[in-house]
């Protein structure tokens, strides 16, 4: 991939930088800036070099239409907090704001265009829409840097079509993911364990299909357990189930068998009669769980097991939760994977998204992981063995 140093001499010249803020907000706060804190370093040495820095981002999904929900003003707040310095947002994308907020952007100072997905072309399917939106943001600045790794997994306007109209770059936070997943991705030290959790099937069968042939072991937790518990011949009570994926799931566990990597199954489960934080929490063995309760985490025999492969492994991938982690009642498992991740001396990787999310809400340390993606879909897709498009276009 070109690097930062590949533009050249950037003093004077106005940058446009791709990052990803989409973080999650309650009431209008801001309630983990981790992927904030994530496009620091490009930032500043954009900054240092002498640039004028103009960032595009997305929040949530606004449906190509101008929504003060998803405004970004809460992150340009947070940035400026951040940086220590003003941190101006446009009122639009590439209309008349942006063009003067472009304009008036001098080296050293730091602007943000409004959420990008405010204008359907950033999302459109028809080459032409998209092209059209990337010559527009073409024209408020002189360089492009790809730095929110959470989007390179899509041809949009602001990370794929952009990188073809200026001299582009990859930037410190997306050459950094895409060095620590290859890292567990690439000839990984071994043994190599994988921790799958999240809701559903259907969201990983790329990724295990892929990790087949490449894990040692494969563990299996969070919503999606209770599919493999299924398809080993166990009912599930009220858990959540993807009836349509029990006969994908046996022809898994045939392959794991014939390749020789361990499938591990929670062997219990934290139980409730309804998806609720206050709901009587139970545990039960994972192949009885009574017909009117559902399965909201594995349970405590199930983290010691987890923990135990763990240990005992020299690379670890996870990539989603063992269970309802904002119900205190339902965190324990995602805890007791977490805490493992971070006593191991192994690689660790943690997948963005909800895991992400669960080490800094349940208080983990940060720096005891080897790498925290930013990225929950881009790192599947890695993991998946997939080409990323955002990726690619800034490729020699």
């Amino acid at each position: 991939m070109r690097t930062i140093d590949s533009l050249g001499d950037l003093d004077g010249k106005t940058v446009l930088v791709r990052s990803d803020f989409n973080v999650p907000l309650k009431d209008g706060v801001i309630t983990d800036d981790g992927r904030i804190r994530a496009a620091l370093p490009t930032i500043r040495r954009l900054l240092d070099a002498g640039a004028a820095v103009l960032i595009s981002a997305h929040l949530g999904r606004p449906g190509g239409k101008v929504n003060p929900d998803f405004s970004l003003a809460p992150v340009a707040t947070r940035l400026s907090e951040l940086l220590g310095q003003p941190v101006v947002l446009a009122d639009d994308v590439t209309g008349d704001s942006a063009k003067a907020v472009a304009a008036d952007l001098k080296p050293g100072q730091v602007a943000l265009l409004e959420n990008v997905r405010f204008d359907a072309r950033e999302t459109s399917k028809v080459d032409t829409e998209r092209q059209e939106l990337a010559a527009e943001y073409a024209a408020l600045a002189d360089a492009y840097v790809s730095d929110g790794f959470g989007v390179v997994h899509r041809k949009q306007a602001s990370v794929y079509d952009i990188a073809e109209l200026l001299p582009s770059a990859a930037g410190e936070l997306v050459f950094k993911e895409i060095d620590s997943l290859s890292k567990a991705t690439d000839n990984p030290a071994r043994p190599y364990v994988v921790i799958l959790g999240g809701s559903k099937v259907s969201d990983k069968l790329g990724v295990i299909a892929n990790l087949l042939s490449k894990a040692d072991a494969l563990l299996i937790g969070g919503g999606m357990a209770y599919t493999f518990l299924k398809a080993q011949g166990f009912e599930v009570g009220k858990s959540l189930l993807e009836e349509d994926q029990v006969e994908t799931v046996k022809g898994y566990m045939e392959t794991a068998k014939k390749n020789g990597v361990e499938l591990v199954l929670p062997v219990d489960a934290v139980v409730a009669p309804e998806f609720a934080a206050d709901a009587p929490a139970t545990v039960v063995p994972a192949s009885e769980i009574p017909e009117d309760q559902m399965g909201l985490d594995i349970g405590p025999a199930s983290g010691e097991l987890f923990a135990e492969y763990i240990m005992n492994a020299k690379t670890i991938a996870w990539n989603g939760p063992m269970g309802v982690f904002e119900f205190e009642a339902f965190a324990n498992g995602t805890k007791a994977v977490a805490a493992a991740l971070e006593a191991t001396e192994a690689f660790t990787v943690v997948g963005g998204g909800d895991s992400a999310a669960a080490v800094r809400i349940l208080g983990f340390d940060e720096s005891k992981f080897s790498h925290i993606s930013t990225g929950g879909g881009a790192s599947l897709e890695l993991l998946e063995g997939k080409t990323l498009p955002g990726i690619a276009i800034l490729e020699d």
